[in-house]
């Protein structure tokens, strides 16, 4: 036991404090919105009077992970994308309540707000479970869907209707997260090793030592119930566009046949060398197909 308390002193990791991280990781002070009670980091670029597309990251991820295709999309399109409650620079939500419909509930008050009545959406990993939840339900909000590696399918230790267990050894991540430790579970998202830059791991690192950001998400992992996807996917109008790097070792690419199976209208780009980040480790790949997904009339 002396060990054991010893070693999580030495490992001991505090939060970072807001105001840094804000001046190191915000564009500008007027990225704050206060939706439904909650603090959200929002970034708003591109015409006012474009078309819009909204972007959903991924658990443990923040609206950085969007960067170089948010560059490019904003040429023409007006791009919303935030950090959700308890990522990145966003507060951790005020109720406490992490739940997939409490993050579509944020996500249409968040559109309201900008006067925003529909929007293309896109989502990755558990942001992609979400974006097809908000299409499912709130069909009239959106006009294309885009998942990227989305979560939703059962797998091992996430079943249907049951909550899931959050390992000990996982919720200990609220007292110790060093840098090396994140970085090691970060590696396998990644084919390319370099793609996992020092300072894209030192961003996931900070803003995962927000304040409050990691018990948030241990919260919402607590309160990640699946449901079947298959009746809510195909209630899903909106075109739909998979895209899937090959090598993904979260999310297997083999379940884009479980979507494109249930999906109505969808498409699939598949990626070869590409892990579970392509947005991040080859956003060119992507890109152009994306595009011209977003623009077309279909």
């Amino acid at each position: 036991m002396l060990i054991l308390l010893l070693s999580l002193w030495l490992l001991w990791t505090p939060d970072r404090d807001l105001a840094q991280l804000q001046r190191s990781y915000q564009a500008a002070p007027t990225d704050r919105v206060t939706v439904l009670g909650t603090s959200l980091h929002v970034r708003d670029t591109g015409p006012r009077d474009a078309p819009a597309v909204l972007l959903i990251h991924g658990f443990a991820s923040s609206l950085h992970t969007w960067e170089p295709w948010a560059q490019n999309l904003s040429q023409h399109m007006r791009v919303i994308r935030l950090d959700l409650p308890g990522h990145g620079l966003s507060s951790p939500d005020a109720t406490g309540d992490y739940t997939d419909s409490r993050s579509v509930a944020l996500l249409l008050a968040l559109l309201d707000q900008l006067a925003v009545p529909r929007a293309s959406v896109v989502g990755h990993s558990m942001g992609g479970r979400i974006a097809w939840t908000l299409a499912a339900t709130h069909p009239e909000r959106v006009d294309k869907l885009v998942l990227v590696a989305p979560d939703g399918f059962a797998s091992p230790g996430f079943a249907y209707g049951v909550k899931p267990d959050v390992p000990a050894t996982l919720q200990l991540m609220r007292f110790t997260l060093p840098k090396w430790l994140l970085r090691m579970n970060l590696a396998p998202a990644y084919v390319d090793a370099a793609a996992l830059t020092d300072e894209r791991a030192t961003r996931y690192h900070d803003l995962m030592l927000a304040p409050g950001a990691r018990q948030a998400m241990i919260a919402r992992l607590q309160q990640s119930v699946l449901v079947d996807p298959v009746p809510l996917l195909q209630r899903i109008s909106a075109p739909t566009l998979l895209i899937w790097g090959q090598q993904d070792a979260l999310i297997p690419f083999s379940n884009a046949a479980d979507y494109t199976h249930a999906l109505a209208r969808s498409q699939l780009v598949a990626l070869d060398g590409v892990g579970h980040l392509p947005q991040e480790e080859a956003p060119e790949r992507a890109l152009a197909p994306l595009r011209d997904f977003l623009r077309s009339d279909n």
